[in-house]
């Protein structure tokens, strides 16, 4: 994982402790959904590397976007993230189980939406692991990494 870091420019100097952790933490949660180490590269690049205009420019995204309720669920996922707590399993659990209730919504109409804000794609579960892994990374390599609260302002705020 660190080698992968290094080779992209995300890792310039000696890794942290907090920066290794977190390195075997995405590796255990996002190894078993890479089939090989470019697959896994290009999970890492979601966490890594997010930039709203660049995934609203593209046709797989308004496809996301023009779906039902698609900007209600981007609506509603921003005014729950916008307090200063980290996106933590738990409180993301917490959010999509209020807002399938709150907005009787399931799978893709729900999940693609809060995946292209977060993780930068539609896509499968996957893409949930690297959300999970967004704030962490955000504290341990600082600016270099968007919090799940800095990719839905900038989403929300590109989209308008």
């Amino acid at each position: 994982m660190l080698a992968i870091l290094r080779e992209r420019g995300w890792l310039i100097t000696e890794a942290s402790a907090e920066q290794e952790a977190w390195c075997e933490r995405a590796a255990s949660m996002l190894g078993g959904h890479a089939a090989d180490r470019a697959a896994l590269a290009e999970l890492l690049e979601l966490v890594f590397h997010y930039d709203a205009g660049e995934i609203l420019s593209r046709v797989e995204s308004h496809a996301v976007m023009s779906r039902y309720a698609a900007r209600g669920v981007l609506r509603e996922l921003g005014l729950r993230l916008l307090d200063a707590a980290g996106l933590t399993s738990d409180r993301f659990k917490e959010i999509v189980t209020a807002m399938k209730e709150g907005m009787d919504l399931r799978g893709r109409e729900l999940f693609h939406p809060i995946r292209l804000a977060l993780a930068g794609r539609a896509g499968e579960g996957e893409l949930d692991r690297v959300i999970l892994l967004l704030d962490e990374a955000a504290a341990a390599f600082g600016a270099q990494v968007k919090s799940a609260r800095e990719r839905i302002l900038e989403f929300c705020s590109t989209g308008d």
